[in-house]
């Protein structure tokens, strides 16, 4: 798949001597949702502020569908839309006029027809002539979203999109990113949710330090980075765990009725087969016997602890 963003070897030192970023290389196909993970203060916001034309590298390169960000700038902020993470926006205007006025600041010719689209895609055409102060926390977000499509970029930068978003507006704006995407465009978001990452992106970027740590398919990176824990319950509770199990790195839960056991999945030997027999030769009785794989969240954590 072509790739329609390409930053090379890219560096920001700030005036202060501050290095935010440290030699970040990174491909994003066309017609992907990539997720940008990491603490406060790792880069994320550099790395996209660099991409959008906001601040200038130090060092390094970026191209947006094969134009430079530097000399071809004019190309690549037409093609790119952002959604801060601020609600930003003009309260007493009405949503159809303030999204078309957006299109108008891109040098854009007038386009109802796109606008409407846009709105009923995004669930606001029934909104459009009620003013921006009237609508809830997850209308206005969606506002800005329509705004940032307005001149029909092909990338979109979203940061902390489901900021402020209660559960059930959240869910509803990971579909809306989804279907962005079927529509052709390509999602960059930054989240502090890692459930919304492993919900909504094909691959995950974790950056810490401005350092870019690990770059994968979500799927892949849980499966080939996460353990899987042996959850084991038993019939009586016990007080210690008995002395042929001790070397099994077992903790004990639930007031002693349950067990769990981490272990590599990819292991030749993951020990659970002697783990069983040892606890049968102990006397413990098995209630039930179940496997739990790691969360992106215990990746994202195990990584940005080995990095500190």
């Amino acid at each position: 798949m072509q790739n329609i963003v390409s930053i090379k070897n890219l560096t920001k030192i700030y005036d202060n001597d501050f290095q935010a970023l440290r030699d970040i290389s990174l491909d994003i196909k066309k017609n992907e949702i990539i997720a940008l993970l990491g603490p406060n203060g790792a880069g994320k916001t550099t790395l996209i502020s660099i991409i959008c034309g906001i601040v200038i590298p130090t060092s390094g390169s970026v191209t947006v569908d094969e134009f430079d960000i530097i000399k071809d700038y004019r190309e690549t902020r037409s093609q790119i839309g952002l959604v801060p993470q601020e609600l930003s926006l003009e309260q007493f205007e009405y949503v159809f006029n303030n999204v078309s006025y957006t299109r108008g600041l891109y040098g854009k010719a007038p386009n109802p027809s796109l606008i409407k689209k846009i709105l009923k895609d995004l669930s606001l055409w029934d909104k459009r002539n009620s003013r921006i102060n009237e609508l809830s926390g997850g209308m206005k977000r969606r506002v800005l979203i329509a705004k940032a499509l307005s001149h029909e970029p092909s990338v979109l930068f979203l940061d902390e999109p489901s900021a402020g978003v209660d559960v059930e507006l959240r869910q509803e704006m990971w579909e809306t990113i989804k279907d962005l995407r079927k529509s052709g465009v390509t999602v960059i978001l930054t989240t502090h949710y890692i459930e919304e990452a492993e919900a909504i992106a094909d691959r995950v970027a974790v950056i810490n330090k401005g350092e870019l740590l690990v770059v994968d398919n979500t799927s892949d990176l849980v499966q080939s980075m996460g353990q899987k824990t042996l959850l084991i319950d038993l019939h009586d509770a016990i007080e210690s765990l008995p002395l042929n199990l001790k070397n099994y790195n077992l903790t004990v839960l639930n007031d002693g009725l349950s067990l769990s056991y981490n272990y590599d999945s990819k292991s030749k030997q993951t020990g659970i087969t002697s783990l069983l027999q040892d606890m049968k030769e102990a006397g413990l009785r098995l209630k039930d016997i179940k496997t739990e794989q790691s969360s992106l969240e215990n990746i994202f954590v195990e990584l940005v602890r080995e990095n500190k």
